[in-house]
């Protein structure tokens, strides 16, 4: 299993292609669902000459109006770039809180004011729908095209949409560049109140909500030029002195991190699950031939449970080309 290194400098350029939409739950929405009837009939009952008289009144139906609201929520951290970077994504979520089917457009705006430098949108798009759900711009997503794939989303529905920027050759180290993504539902928005009539779902009126039908959300990208590269090795020892991968063995992977380029690769944390089919080997964790316990204590390293598997878990911190490679040692032994 290889291992995994998660900082605030890892760079992608990805591949961009066509699938179709997926849509994620989330739990906003207002009330009853839009067009839905409430019917009402009172009736009153008395005596006539001992006998028991119920008069009804006429059925009177309020028909639920559309309520149009949208919430977009930055679903991404602070997307570490360096100059001339291509194809940088931010992820963001975009949920229907109202109580209809409704369609929302969606702008990217990258001109934004108080930064450092502005960030270019993509082309041919700029905006991708996270079609397979990996958190990640993949050549399964699909680009959104306005007016043509406008997501439509029922009431609690939610849809991952990523932005995509391109990095200035000019930038310098440090500086930060925002851009925002902006959701707007399509049968119209303007100050909560406002009534768009006949224009709802199933023809009941339309009513801007809270959001007033629309809201956005920003994300940045921190210019960095550091890099962080890992490189991991095997060694197979068996119990009957030879290097057989048989199971009594032990394997000692030994992981190197080495830092390159300016700048600070800030709060690298290294993660390393225990292979399937392997146990790990208590007292085995070494950072740069330093031994370390394997408990949650004032040391930089510990055993930790991630998405359910025993997993090496290392803070390398702050880190330069100065600091030079960090290497981590561990050994399991095979089931």
């Amino acid at each position: 299993m290889c291992g995994e290194l998660r900082v605030k400098d890892t760079k992608k350029i990805l591949a961009l292609a066509l699938v179709s939409l997926t849509w994620s739950p989330a739990a906003f929405a207002v009330g009853t669902v839009a067009g839905t009837d409430i019917d009402n009939v009172a009736e009153v009952s008395y005596e006539v000459s001992g006998s028991e008289v119920t008069e009804t009144s006429n059925n009177v139906v309020v028909t639920v109006a559309e309520v149009l609201d949208v919430v977009v929520t930055l679903q991404s951290p602070p997307k570490p770039v360096a100059p001339g970077d291509a194809a940088e994504e931010l992820l963001f979520r975009v949920t229907n809180t109202g109580n209809g089917n409704e369609a929302f457009s969606l702008v990217l705006d990258s001109a934004l004011a108080g930064d450092d430098f502005n960030p270019v949108p993509s082309a041919p798009s700029s905006i991708y729908f996270d079609t397979d759900g990996s958190g990640d711009l993949s050549a399964g997503d699909t680009p959104y095209n306005p007016g043509v794939n406008d997501p439509v989303l029922a009431p609690d529905a939610a849809v991952d949409v990523f932005i995509v920027n391109d990095i200035p050759a000019g930038v310098l180290d440090g500086q930060i560049g925002r851009s925002l993504l902006d959701a707007a539902a399509t049968t119209g928005s303007g100050a909560p109140g406002t009534v768009f009539a006949g224009a709802g779902d199933a023809g009941v009126d339309a009513v801007a909500g809270n959001s007033g039908a629309n809201d956005d959300d920003t994300g940045e990208y921190v210019v960095s030029d550091v890099q962080l590269a890992i490189a991991k090795s095997a060694a197979v020892a068996d119990q009957f002195g030879g290097t057989e991968p048989i199971p009594g063995a032990q394997i000692t992977y030994t992981i190197v991190v080495t830092p390159s380029g300016g700048g600070t690769a800030a709060n690298s944390l290294f993660n390393d699950r225990v292979p399937a089919n392997t146990t790990y080997v208590p007292g085995t964790i070494t950072v740069n031939g330093t031994p370390m316990s394997d408990a949650p204590d004032a040391d930089a390293a510990q055993l930790i449970t991630l998405a359910g598997d025993p997993t090496v878990n290392v803070l390398l911190g702050d880190l330069t080309s100065a600091s030079g490679p960090q290497t981590i040692v561990f050994t399991v032994t095979i089931d």
